[in-house]
């Protein structure tokens, strides 16, 4: 049997360079299947698949959101702590320029731009998380703490 190839994106890259241990995992994408999809597919508990949000606050600056997969961001919540007025998800095409990957495929790793992460601070209670590998069908597992490296992230309690 052939074995798979699996993508080169640029958060593959990132990942590589900073030395972060992962293993590949890529599963068939359904068009807004979210989280769920991703879980059902890899046969993993969807709180452990963290999905990665593009945001703007009130004066249109972009920035990533970490949640686990099952449960919601409070933009009200993440602004309050932010100290921002308001926070709302940028639209697909808006997500994309700042991120440089599609919607489904967004990865916190090798963003077009560095953007400031906040990262529900629970998701460091997991084992092991799977994130989007930067390409839709293809999530990477790692330690979460790596996260906290990698990113230097702020700490939030805004999931619902």
């Amino acid at each position: 049997m052939a074995k798979e190839k699996l993508p080169i994106t640029p958060a593959v890259r990132a990942l590589r360079a900073a030395g972060v241990t992962f293993t590949s995992h890529l599963y068939t994408y359904e068009e807004r299947g979210g989280t769920a999809v991703s879980a059902r597919e890899l046969g993993v508990d969807e709180h452990c698949v963290i999905k990665t949000l593009i945001m703007e606050d009130d004066a249109r600056e972009p920035l990533v959101v970490l949640m686990h997969g099952d449960r919601q961001v409070s933009t009200r919540e993440l602004a309050r702590q932010m100290g921002a007025r308001s926070v709302s998800p940028c639209t697909p095409e808006t997500a994309q320029k700042h991120s440089g990957y599609l919607v489904g495929g967004t990865s916190p790793f090798g963003t077009r731009r560095t953007m400031p992460v906040y990262l529900e601070e629970t998701i460091l209670e997991l084992p092991t998380i799977y994130l989007n590998g930067g390409k839709r069908g293809y999530l990477v597992a790692m330690d979460p703490r790596e996260l906290v490296k990698l990113l230097k992230p702020v700490m939030i309690r805004v999931g619902i």
